[in-house]
């Protein structure tokens, strides 16, 4: 009624006026009614009869939307906490009236129509059936139905038995989605819903279906990923709480029937997995996601909101011996022959991820013991359990020492009961981890020997434990793979002699089947891994493998490799028929021999290689020398026409590296994924397991120019960058100290035998020569790594490097020191970053680390350099800092993209653990570790200017280190002992550039040093502090400094006259002499002496000259012209200092003529040059003639000219040696071929003369041979000879002896002592090449008569072969052999042979005084040549005898 009329008044409006709406209608009438009593009652009971007359519940339900009906209610005139219930209670009165009608209980219509409802919701998408989630639609009438639900059963008006029955009902409309919305909104839990159906194969046929859609849906990548994975866990937690929870861990029993429907769902659920995995799946495939999904759920998040601990453990345990016995249909004879193509690389990442979550929740001992127990009380799947144990020695640290206990324990009980379970599991488990590599477990040949090659070895019981073992192994015989029968032929177990025939019988059988296999165990390559998945290489082809990597081992060590010494002693038929014609395949030489050239001739050296194959080699190596196709390669490749192996799937496995990043500290995660790298690492380089075997002692590596194959640099490339990449993504997320172990075990994977040295290669190519360049992500990067290859110091090879001189080998932390330089602004700033780096991530992990391990992973010498940049270039880290810094490290600041390296060194200067740090003895920064950097520092690319420069050497030298202590590194205020420190660094330095120098002047090469110039002037400033200091005259009593220096060093080098020590030697006095050409001169003078008589002392620089100058540093009888007018600058220097200057130079000049003579030649020999400046400045400062000793000088120089003029010659001054040596150089310089006619022109009373200018005629003879190419040896070989014998045949034509020069000894004084000082030792030693030279132009007649004619013959010959065994006479051959003319004159065997035949000619001919003290002689060296030494003694014994014979002198 009231309705009609409501719609009548509705109508009735006039056209002008607008509709009313229904709350403005309602409105007005509540404005109307409102101060009526009962008004507002009245009014809600009659709406609510309304809206009874045209209910529809199902409807109602569903429209319902919760607080968005307030729009159409009286909120106005309600209580608003009562507006929320208002839709609820409509319905719960609606759902009373209706049961009312109907006749039946409220909460049974009530459960019915909230099931029809949900039923509803579900099918009204319109998808395809096939579904378990709910869209944003469907979910948003749920949540309101949900809360209808939960009003009933708050006001009980709601049956959850009745609701359930309804559900299951509809169970195949029902989305799982909604069943979970039940769960977790309160109004019916899984437990319960799941409990109430009697049916339990249908529910778990239901919840497996469904959960299958579930966990594929989930990894597609929707909008509801979050839910369905909460969905997931829930249920994951239900069952496993309720499916292996202990009745005693429970209040109240569980009942049995959901117990068995969890475990029935789980187990379900496990083997549809593990079915899955067995046919193969493709990674887009639904089947793949679905597994990955379920098996996602074995993770600490789904496990960790479960009230219990115990119930997971349980789950894990039980799911784990589900793995391991899912279908045991494989033998263990499938699985002998399988077990290689089940390694961690080739499983299944699914079931390799499961085994790591499953590891999770077990100690390793436990799982352990888990494996052990499944293995003894079931059937198992080999397959399962052998990548269980990859997973395990691949994921777990502490793997490799349980696995080794369990096999131990294997075998003893195998040995003890001849239980061949265990003797089958200890040999599946141990080659299975074997396959993953020798850096997480031991080789199986490595492990084969231990356990069975010696004496303590599990089978040497007794003959029944032999009997066992050989039994086992001939079982195996015809399922093994040929490599494991080689390792047990060719490391057989060790076996008493009377049991020998049970080996026998053994490697019989096992060759009969190698050879079924057409595999020889003489073939066996000597770098083939026993262990590898890969089929038996030919011969030829793995020979030529062998050879490959013997080179690249022999490039590295310089030494025969141990496999190729072994293989030529042990397996000769492969090494001589294989690996020898593999290694001498002919080829066109290269120029400069390489690496196969260095090793076939270190191998004929060895007497390795037999001379008919190297013959043929040879002869084949000429041939095709000869053709010279353009083709031809300077080496041979094996496999060189084989495609490289892309670098796609290292690139791919580093980059999922890089992914796991995230959580670093997850180490089985980050272990798993490095084995993936490392298998393609090794299949990118085509390594084996003995490429992880450290036989490499030692890397060889060229610093100043080092090269790398092009894949071997893509390699070191890709690995380098996913180091610093994964370093920055680990660092973004934790600190260096948790991020676990990835690191090393990354530096692990890149240490094997052959990555190691492509390796440091790369990264002397970059930190040496492209630093500057590098990114800073880079320069992070690359400092950890240096940490971490610190951290493995003692299991890596040492790095040999020329380079700074003298050669040595570094340990790699040192030899990354090495690499960073700063002569140059850029490379100073860039050592600066490396140093604050590495210095900076060491001290961040130092809280996971001892404090033994923290100071190895820090090389001393990258700190000392960190110390040196921060005081070159802050002022502020000269001083002591005032207040250290408690503040974190640096690393953090360091990682941000807009880092500033400055402030983060000066930060981690200021920190006080550096600062501690620094307080240890091995990183002090000594003034000698100073002065090694500073001179590494080029002027002119300097970041600091000359007077800044100057500042911080005055700061270094006077301020800092002179005051310190020696044991901290300073001078103990010792100037004198901070200018020999200098010195020794200078001269260090020096060798260093004169070994990398390619000019063969050494003078030039240590004249144009490249090294901080400013240095040695600070030397200069020093040592004339010295010279002029109140110290000075206690200085000069003890000596110079310079020569305590020289003659410490050269105390400390080796003695002898080989060519190493020669050299050596050599070298170091070309510093010495170099160090004195740029001091004051008055470093060789010295100042006069205050009291008579006034000459300086020069005993010092006398006995230098002597002793080393003398060798080294002359041409034949004189100085170089460089240190001889050095010398008279420093004699004129002092001079100036004397009140009588023509006194002081004429006391020194004769001091020379009788300690060292060689100043004097050496003046002779330089006059023309050394004359203009001695005259003027004498002139200029004295203003008077030269001194008389001086004059002295001249005038021999003139006699030498005169006596080359045709005209007058001028008398000749004394001593004759003097005069000899200015006719000497005259000569010389004449360069005339003939002086006959100016030797007769000299007065017959100077025998002297003669006798030492013959002397000199020989030294220059040999000069001509030992330094042909010198530009001061104006006389060639042929000249120099005619020079001595016409000088011989004067002296001879006088009848003047000349063989005591022959036999000059200082003790006799005289002329002896002075000679023996003109010449070197070598020339000297040399005497008797020069004595047979001249055997063709000897008087042989006048000799006869001679009595020590013949001893010096003799003595002459016999120390002419002792020189050419000794190699000494290698320079006179080589020059022979170069020259035509010289071939009979300067050959040492053809010089030999025609003194033998002299000698044997002329002992008969001798007198009989000559042969006195023969047999002394022949005692000392007699057995260089027998027949010589017994002729001169049978003519010594026949003389008598012979002498009655001869006519008698009468007259």
């Amino acid at each position: 009624m009231s309705d009609s009329r409501a719609r009548n008044a509705a109508s009735g409006l006039g056209s002008g006026s607008r509709k009313r709406t229904w709350t403005e209608l309602l409105a007005g009438r509540v404005k109307r009614q409102l101060h009526g009593p009962g008004r507002e009652y009245k009014l809600q009971e009659s709406a609510v009869r309304l809206l009874r007359r045209h209910l529809n519940l199902n409807d109602l339900l569903l429209e319902v939307e919760g607080p968005a009906c307030k729009t159409l209610c009286l909120h106005q005139l309600m209580d608003p906490e009562a507006s929320a219930d208002l839709s609820s209670s409509l319905i719960g009165s609606a759902l009373r009236d209706q049961a009312s009608r109907l006749g039946v209980p409220v909460a049974v219509l009530s459960s019915r129509t909230v099931a029809s409802s949900i039923v509803q919701i579900c099918a009204s998408s319109g998808e395809p059936s096939h579904r378990v989630l709910l869209n944003a639609e469907q979910r948003k009438k749920l949540s309101s139905l949900l809360e209808v639900a939960q009003y009933l059963l708050a006001h009980s008006m709601f049956s959850r038995v009745s609701f359930c029955e309804e559900l299951w009902e509809v169970q195949d409309s029902l989305l799982l989605e909604a069943v979970w919305h039940l769960h977790v909104q309160n109004v019916v839990s899984l437990q319960e819903l799941l409990e109430s159906r009697a049916d339990t194969q249908a529910t778990v046929a239901w919840l497996f279906r469904d959960l299958c859609l579930l966990c594929e849906q989930m990894e597609a990548s929707t909008p509801h990923t979050e839910i369905a994975r909460a969905m997931l866990s829930d249920f994951v937690q239900l069952f496993v709480l309720r499916g292996f929870q202990k009745n005693s861990d429970l209040r109240s029993v569980e009942p049995a029937h959901m117990a068995q429907l969890s475990a029935a769902v789980l187990q379900r659920m496990l083997i549809f997995a593990l079915e899955a995995l067995t046919t193969g799946l493709q990674d887009a495939s639904p089947a793949y996601r679905a597994v990955k999904s379920w098996f996602g759920v074995f993770c600490g998040h789904t496990c960790g909101g479960m009230t219990s601990v115990d119930a997971p453990r349980r789950f894990f345990s039980h799911t784990l011996t589900q793995v391991l016995t899912h279908k045991p249909v494989l033998r263990v004879s499938d699985a002998v022959q399988m077990q290689r193509e089940w390694s961690f690389a080739k499983t299944s990442c699914l079931l390799t991820g499961l085994y790591r979550r499953l590891f999770e929740t077990l100690r390793p001992e436990e799982l352990v013991g888990h494996l052990q127990e499944v293995l003894e009380t079931h059937e198992v799947n080999w397959r399962h359990v052998l990548s269980c144990v990859s997973t395990l020695v691949i994921c777990l640290p502490e793997a490799q020492r349980l696995v080794n206990d369990w096999v131990a324990r294997l075998l003893v009980r195998a040995f003890e009961s001849c239980d061949l379970d265990s003797m089958v599991t200890a040999f599946l488990v141990v080659r299975q981890a074997a396959l993953e590599g020798p850096s997480v477990f031991p080789s199986y040949s490595d492990w084969f020997q231990a356990s069975f090659g010696s004496t303590r070895g599990f089978h040497s019981g007794s003959k029944k434990t032999l009997v066992f073992l050989f039994k086992f192994l001939s079982d195996l015989v015809p399922f093994e793979a040929p490599r494991y029968l080689q390792v047990h032929i060719l490391h057989p177990p060790l076996v008493p002699s009377k049991y020998r025939s049970l080996l026998a019988d053994y490697v019989a059988l096992a060759r009969t089947r190698l050879a079924e296999l057409q595999v020889s165990v003489e073939n066996m390559g000597l770098y083939e891994d026993p262990s590898s998945a890969g089929d038996i290489a030919e011969p030829h082809s793995q020979a030529h493998q062998d050879v490959e990597k013997a080179i690249t081992v022999f490039e590295h060590t310089g030494k025969i490799p141990v496999a190729v010494m072994e293989a030529s002693i042990f397996r000769r038929p492969y090494y001589v028929s294989h690996f020898l014609p593999a290694l001498l395949t002919p080829r066109v030489l290269p120029r400069t021999p390489d690496s196969r050239a260095a090793l076939i001739e270190s191998l004929k050296r060895a007497h390795k290689i037999p001379l008919s194959l190297y013959s043929a080699y040879c002869q084949a190596r000429s041939t095709a020398e000869e053709k010279k196709p353009e083709s031809a390669a300077p080496g041979v490749k094996g496999d060189a026409g084989r495609a490289e192996e892309p670098l796609g799937p290292l690139a791919a496995a580093l980059r999922e590296l890089r992914a796991a990043m995230t959580d670093p500290s997850q180490y089985d995660v980050v272990s798993a994924q490095m084995a993936v790298v490392s298998e393609r690492l090794s299949s990118a380089l085509g390594l084996g397991e003995e490429d992880g075997v450290s036989e490499v002692s030692q890397v060889q590596l060229d610093i100043l120019a080092p090269g790398l194959e092009p894949q071997e640099q893509e390699v070191a490339d890709l690995l380098l960058t996913s180091f610093c990449q994964n370093l920055i993504a680990a660092s973004s997320f934790t600190p260096p100290d948790r991020q676990g172990p990835w690191a090393a075990h990354f530096v692990t994977t890149m240490c094997g035998r052959r990555v190691l040295p492509v390796l440091l290669t790369r990264l002397c190519q970059l930190l040496r020569h492209q630093g500057p360049s590098l990114s800073a992500s880079h320069v992070l990067g690359l400092a950890a790594l240096v940490v971490h290859l610190g951290e493995s110091r003692s299991a890596l090879p040492e790095v040999h490097v020329s380079f700074p001189a003298p050669a040595k080998s570094l340990p790699v932390p040192e030899f990354f020191s090495s690499l960073l330089t700063f002569g140059t602004a850029e490379t100073l700033l860039f050592c600066l970053k490396v140093c604050t780096a590495a210095v900076s991530y060491c001290l961040c992990k130092s809280s996971s680390l001892s404090q033994d391990i923290l100071y190895g992973s820090l090389s001393p010498a990258l700190v000392k350099k960190f110390q040196f940049v921060m005081c070159r270039l802050f002022s502020e880290a000269r001083e002591h800092p005032s207040q250290e810094d408690a503040a974190g490290l640096p690393w953090r600041l360091l990682c941000l993209p807009s880092a500033d390296w400055q402030r983060a060194a000066l930060c981690l200067w200021k920190q006080r653990t550096f600062q501690e740090l620094l307080k240890e003895k091995e990183f002090h920064l000594t003034y000698r570790d100073w002065l090694q950097l500073e001179l590494e520092i080029r002027p002119e690319l300097d970041s600091l200017s000359d007077t800044e420069r100057w500042d911080f050497h005055q700061w270094a030298i006077y301020e800092h280190f002179l005051p310190k202590p020696s044991a901290a590194g300073g001078c103990d205020g010792e100037l004198q002992t901070a200018c020999t420190v200098l010195v020794d660094v200078l001269i260090d330095f020096c060798q260093s550039l004169r070994s990398y120098n390619c000019s063969e002047n050494s003078d030039l090469v240590l004249g144009s040093c490249t090294g901080n110039r400013d240095i040695f002037f600070r030397l200069q400033e020093m040592a004339a502090d010295l010279e002029q200091g109140p110290a000075a005259s206690q200085s000069r009593s003890r000596g110079h400094f310079l020569f305590t220096v020289f003659r410490r060093r050269l105390q400390a080098l080796a003695s002898g006259w080989d060519v190493a020590a020669h050299l050596q030697r050599q070298r170091e006095l070309l510093a010495y002499k170099w160090l004195l050409l740029r001091l004051p001169p008055s470093v060789l003078v010295g100042s006069p002496q205050a009291r008579p008589p006034a000459a300086p002392d020069c005993a010092e620089f006398f006995h230098l000259v002597n002793s080393e100058l003398r060798n080294f540093c002359s041409y034949g009888s004189a100085l170089t012209y460089d240190i001889t007018v050095h010398f008279f600058r420093g004699l004129l220097n002092a001079c100036s200092q004397s009140s009588n200057p023509s006194l002081t130079a004429d006391l020194i000049l004769t001091a020379c003529q009788t300690e060292c003579p060689l100043v004097l030649t050496s003046a002779l020999l330089w006059w023309p040059r050394l004359e203009p400046e001695l005259r003027s400045r004498w002139t200029r400062c004295f203003q008077g003639p030269l001194p008389q000793e001086l004059q002295r000088l001249w005038e021999a120089q003139q006699f030498g000219r005169s006596c080359l003029c045709p005209d007058s010659t001028s008398p000749p001054p004394g001593p004759a040696w003097i005069s000899a040596a200015a006719l000497h150089f005259a000569i010389q310089q004449a360069g005339k071929n003939s002086i006959k006619s100016q030797l007769e022109k000299l007065d017959c009373q100077r025998e002297e003369l003669l006798l030492v200018l013959f002397f000199f005629s020989l030294m220059g003879l040999l000069s001509s041979h030992l330094t042909p190419h010198s530009r001061h040896q104006a006389v060639d070989s042929l000249k120099a000879l005619d020079i001595c014998a016409e000088v011989l045949g004067c002296l001879e034509k006088r009848k003047i002896p000349w063989l005591v020069l022959f036999q000059l000894t200082e003790t006799e004084g005289g002329l002896g002592h002075v000679l023996l000082r003109l010449a070197p030792d070598p020339y000297i030693r040399l005497l008797p090449f020069a004595f047979y030279s001249l055997l063709s132009y000897f008087d042989e007649d006048a000799l006869m008569r001679e009595d020590a004619f013949l001893r010096v013959a003799v003595d002459m010959y016999l120390k002419l072969i002792c020189l050419f065994v000794a190699g000494e006479t290698s320079a006179v051959s080589a020059l022979a052999s170069r020259s035509q003319e010289l071939q009979g004159q300067g050959d040492p065997v053809g010089l030999i042979t025609k003194a033998r035949h002299f000698l044997l000619q002329s002992i008969p001919r001798c007198p009989k005084k000559s042969f006195s003290n023969m047999a002394e002689l022949l005692a000392t060296s007699g057995d260089c040549d027998p027949e010589v030494s017994a002729a001169l003694l049978s003519r010594q014994q026949a003389v008598p005898d012979a002498d009655l014979y001869q006519e008698p002198h009468l007259f």
